[in-house]
């Protein structure tokens, strides 16, 4: 379904984590997405290798930000005041400004210096263009400062990443789909999940979703920003809470995510955030030859290196959760 710059209020088919748990319909959300996004085998390049599709999974603008939107935007009507942060060429901020947009808000975009690499410098221009304002400050403090001013004014809040127990709804929702997928016999079950680790959100709401569904299956986060933010304690905690804010609405018990469900990989980092590795940019060509799919160099790159490297343990699922879409600069 392409929404022709309107955005729907509900899907004609329920999400699963809402079908497992009816109560959570009480939350606000808007419908962004198209799901289940596809599984393609990448066997090519890895006899144990597939990848989700999660570029596929909104227009404009895909990747894993608009499952996080549903439910933060989810409260948004026209004429509302939206802020959020991130770096100066996040996706984060251009998709949650492009749907906010959408919905009829105006937009506030604080955001921070950054090493520059060609994507991050085209979703920058993009993020200009469609924000109503978006200075980008020396510091994250100082970017965060001037967000925390326009929350007082009464600004809806979008955090970091969308990575809230709120946008965590989001990526539960993603493993239970993929949990239906598995079931169904349409996609074979991964022993492990690679994923990009920025702010938390989609590795801790998978981790989450896939202990829900009772699967074994781990989440390997690829490190793509600083230790201080990409740390065990951080997602473990972040799908802590979100199970809290499950419970709390719908009255049941969900089993913990335990420890040994997520591993994280540092030497994925680069040593700055934005910053292209000989690695990401071997596996992104590998990639583009063998499937015309792009990859951009802060995270997905990073990450799909990783799924080569270890896809030879057993079977290995790439999440795409970058859309290259986000970086054609003719796009509104």
């Amino acid at each position: 379904m392409r929404h022709s710059g309107r955005v729907a209020r509900f899907a004609a088919r329920e999400l699963p984590i809402i079908e497992r748990y009816p109560a959570l319909a009480s939350i606000p959300r808007v419908s962004l997405g198209r799901f289940p996004t596809p599984v393609t085998s990448l066997a090519k390049l890895a006899p144990t290798l597939s990848i989700k599709r999660d570029d596929l999974s909104a227009d404009p603008i895909g990747g894993n930000k608009p499952r996080a939107l549903e439910f933060l935007l989810g409260a948004v009507t026209k004429d509302s005041r939206v802020v959020t942060v991130g770096s100066a060429g996040s996706t984060h901020a251009l998709a949650a400004a492009t749907y906010a947009k959408r919905l009829g808000a105006h937009v506030s975009i604080g955001r921070w210096r950054q090493e520059m690499n060609d994507a991050a410098t085209r979703v920058s221009a993009r993020i200009d263009r469609v924000a109503d304002e978006s200075p980008i400050f020396r510091t994250v403090a100082a970017a965060y400062l001037w967000a925390t001013t326009r929350r007082l004014r009464g600004d809806i809040w979008i955090p970091a990443g969308g990575s809230s127990p709120l946008g965590t709804l989001g990526h539960v929702n993603a493993a239970l789909e993929l949990a239906e997928q598995i079931r169904s016999g349409r996609v074979e079950q991964p022993m492990q999940v690679v994923v990009p680790l920025g702010t938390g959100g989609t590795m801790a709401g998978l981790a989450l979703g896939f202990a829900i569904a009772e699967l074994p299956i781990t989440v390997l986060g690829a490190r793509v920003v600083p230790k201080l933010v990409a740390r065990r304690s951080h997602v473990l905690g972040l799908a802590r809470r979100t199970r809290k804010l499950i419970e709390h609405t719908t009255g049941s018990r969900l089993p913990h995510v335990r420890s040994d469900a997520i591993d994280i990989h540092h030497a994925t980092y680069g040593g700055a955030y934005g910053r292209e590795t000989p690695e990401g940019r071997s596996a992104a060509e590998r990639l583009a030859a063998a499937t015309h799919i792009a990859l951009d160099a802060t995270y997905s790159a990073k990450a799909f290196a990783l799924a080569l490297q270890v896809a030879d343990r057993g079977p290995t699922l790439f999440w795409l959760t970058f859309d290259s879409r986000t970086l054609d600069a003719t796009s509104p």
